[in-house]
């Protein structure tokens, strides 16, 4: 039992043709180009040591592992989709199934927000951000930024409550905006529409990719976790599903939110305006509380995780587990070798510590077997 406590935790995140994966000390990402080859991009983290106490109390821990998550996961789809463009600058085809991005800002927006979400749905334990487009200007990534958050609050908050509004009015309920029913209708949109939206870009052929390839990440954590070789075999049989995921994040967020608002709703303030003008600023007010919702999600997930992941309470994991179906793809056996390598080079440095290097290092391998055969990388499976 203490070899098994000893063991670093591990998390990670699908990315565009490769993995992430993260350590208590290492960060690693390996993507698969056109040609075969295994790009490996390593680098050390901070310590928890090195970080204030008081991001590991509860609650705000979850804030602050969420935007380190941000930075981290930004880092990751940077990085695989800068390889992807190299690829198709250098007339490499592109991987079986993907296509081209579109060229308006609309449509990039639009892009965007997709692998925004899939970065959501992908990433483990917490949320990451939308991959930015490295091939522009600033001031270009900056707006696309600004039309793709834009759209991800219309569809996520806006979309959900006018829903309600519509049915509300509709079915001549006359519910109150700050009635726990309005809010619980207002949630189940809410969830329809996020399940709605990981099904519609499921169809996207590289957000298929993406999913293939946080199949082939659960199913390299879940070998690793059972102390298995890292290798395809034993990675191949794996279950596609885990508890510590960034889609089970995502549906635990909507129904902690139905909670939340059911309570604090007939809290808000009461203002003589239209109803429109009272949709809107009932909207405002949510705002502000997501985060804190977030935290809160955090704290269950870290809960469910560790005591429900076996017998009777696993049936509380149940609701994750089903749109899980959705974000994560049986992946290929190049696929594996990916996300596999990913997990060799971040448990390198884990068990390297002093004797690894403390800058960031790139190395490109021929394949999978090269990558195994290497003696730093090659040992630590």
């Amino acid at each position: 039992m203490a070899n098994v406590e000893q063991r670093p935790y591990i998390g990670g995140q699908a990315v565009i043709e490769g993995v992430m994966m993260r350590s208590p000390l290492s960060f690693s990402i390996v993507v698969r180009r056109s040609s075969g080859e295994l790009v490996v991009r390593e680098r050390p983290v901070s310590l928890k040591a090195e970080k204030p106490a008081v991001t590991r109390w509860p609650f705000i821990r979850g804030v602050a592992t969420l935007v380190e998550a941000i930075g981290l996961g930004s880092e990751a789809l940077r990085f695989s989709s800068e390889i992807y463009e190299r690829d198709h600058l250098e007339g490499g085809a592109p991987p079986s199934g993907a296509g081209s991005a579109p060229k308006s800002l609309g449509g990039r927006a639009l892009h965007s927000l997709a692998f925004w979400v899939a970065a959501l749905a992908t990433h483990e334990p917490d949320p990451g951000p939308p991959p930015p487009a490295s091939a522009e200007p600033d001031s270009g990534r900056r707006l696309l930024s600004i039309v793709t958050i834009t759209m991800a609050v219309a569809f996520f908050v806006v979309l959900p409550q006018a829903a309600a509004a519509l049915v509300n009015r509709a079915s001549g309920l006359a519910l109150d905006l700050r009635s726990p029913y309005f809010q619980a209708l207002t949630g189940s949109f809410k969830l329809a529409i996020v399940v709605g939206y990981l099904l519609l870009i499921r169809r996207i052929p590289e957000i298929r990719r993406v999913f293939q390839y946080h199949g082939a990440e659960h199913k390299t954590i879940s070998t690793y976790e059972a102390h298995e070789a890292l290798v395809v075999a034993n990675a191949r049989g794996k279950t596609t599903l885990h508890p510590r995921c960034g889609t089970t994040f995502i549906v635990m967020v909507a129904l902690v939110s139905i909670f939340a608002f059911t309570a604090i709703a007939p809290l808000l303030p009461r203002l003589p305006v239209s109803s429109f003008v009272e949709n809107v600023l009932l909207i405002l007010l949510k705002l502000p509380f997501l985060l804190p919702i977030a935290a809160v999600t955090f704290e269950i997930q870290r809960i469910f995780a560790r005591y429900c992941s076996r017998g009777p309470l696993r049936a509380l994991l149940w609701p994750g587990f089903l749109v899980q179906k959705i974000t994560t793809i049986e992946p290929d056996d190049a696929q594996l070798e990916v996300a596999l390598a990913a997990l060799r080079t971040t448990l390198w440095r884990e068990r390297a510590k002093e004797a690894a290097p403390s800058a960031s290092t790139d190395r490109t391998f021929c394949d999978f077997e090269a990558l195994s055969s290497d003696p730093g990388y090659g040992h630590a499976a």
